[in-house]
């Protein structure tokens, strides 16, 4: 994973908004409706082509496919795995049960309202052994066509799969945890096969507390997240920590959020996992106070922050000196070589969303592009 050592990088979570028609057949393809494969493939191919050039043209450094062939960061492994069948399950966000027109708006997105959680039903084994070497072949393709400083591909965690996909199955939550942890690491070494950074997103280190484990203590809580991470390593064991990064997130949507467990209470277990990079909500503002923790926790050796400098849920562009300002207070703490600049979160999570204006979207990006050029001024 490259580190910033004459100026600082900028990044992204992951997804970005995909064209209308890529739109319209993946939610053909989600709804049953017949979608020639070929046709899908080859659109993916180059609208992954297309989001690779936007990204270079705005500034961002370290690329990748905008999760274009997935119909959501975590919902897409139910097309590459075996275990999973049924209709889908409700999750229960439990800051909008307090506040149910605000559930209503979150819930009625067009991408969150068509989403396919079928729960795990049987053994869970790789169905399709194709589909992430594919994904490595399109972006190694698109960036043959620009300059980027480094890529990177996104992955489901053991830990998120199982929030989002309820278990019928295995006869224990850690079981099921190391049976979906088993059939991911081939998608996870085929991505680092190919060269790629590997990001794995754990939003069930921190949403989860307020979803998926709703009804524990803290400290249970912090139980759980040390047992996905523990099944996380277990399948990220052959990958070298340096060609690893994770995102950390408290649900990527406009809400109270006001269960959120704190960065405090689960930033050591976070630092236990094995990347070597670590992203995380930083600009909402729920969590833009949490720079302060970094002035009482030492950053573990080799591992690399990356804070979050836009929020991904509203259309307010940020000033290029407010993201400047986000980036120094971070490199101030934990020193200039270990920040690299990113967003709270996706802008495309499902396919459809549309919380924030895809033309803003590019705006924003290009800003923080700028932040990071003056922020870079003042430390190099």
């Amino acid at each position: 994973m490259r580190r910033s050592t004459e100026r600082f990088l900028t990044t992204h979570t992951g997804s970005l908004p995909r064209p209308d028609d890529l739109i319209r057949m993946m939610f053909a393809r989600e709804e049953g409706v017949p979608v020639d494969p070929a046709a899908l493939a080859a659109r993916i191919r180059s609208a992954v082509a297309e989001v690779v050039r936007k990204q270079a043209e705005a500034g961002i450094d370290v690329i990748n496919d905008g999760e274009f062939s997935k119909p959501s960061y975590a919902t897409y492994i139910k097309d590459r795995l075996n275990g999973f069948g049924g209709t889908s399950q409700p999750l229960q966000y439990q800051d909008l049960v307090d506040f149910p027109g605000m559930a209503r708006r979150v819930f009625g997105d067009p991408g969150r309202s068509r989403r396919k959680t079928p729960a795990c039903t049987g053994p869970i084994t790789v169905r399709d052994a194709r589909a992430a070497q594919v994904d490595t072949d399109n972006l190694k393709a698109a960036l043959g066509q620009v300059k980027a400083e480094d890529a990177f591909l996104t992955a489901a965690s053991p830990g998120v799969i199982s929030l989002f996909f309820r278990n019928d199955h295995y006869g224990s939550h850690e079981a099921y945890l190391h049976a979906i942890a088993d059939a991911m690491k081939h998608e996870y070494e085929a991505v680092a096969k190919a060269g790629l950074v590997l990001q794995v997103d754990c939003p069930d280190l921190a949403m989860g507390r307020h979803i998926q484990f709703a009804g524990l203590t803290v400290d249970e809580f912090r139980k759980m997240a040390r047992l996905h991470v523990e099944a996380l390593n277990h399948a990220l064991s052959n990958i070298p920590p340096d060609q690893l990064r994770m995102h950390l997130c408290w649900g990527n949507y406009e809400g109270p959020h006001h269960y959120d467990v704190p960065l405090a209470d689960i930033i050591e277990i976070v630092f236990a996992a094995r990347p070597h990079g670590v992203s995380f909500e930083a600009a909402n503002p729920r969590h833009a106070h949490e720079w302060k923790l970094f002035e009482r926790v030492k950053l573990p050796a080799g591992k690399v922050i990356i804070p979050g400098v836009l929020d991904s849920t509203t259309n307010f562009i940020e000033h290029p000196e407010l993201i400047a300002e986000r980036i120094a207070r971070y490199a101030r703490l934990v020193g200039r070589e270990n920040v690299i600049a990113g967003t709270d979160c996706g802008f495309g999570t499902w396919v459809g969303q549309a919380a924030v204006d895809p033309d803003v979207v590019w705006a924003k990006l290009a800003s923080m592009a700028e932040g990071a050029r003056l922020a870079s001024r003042e430390f190099w």
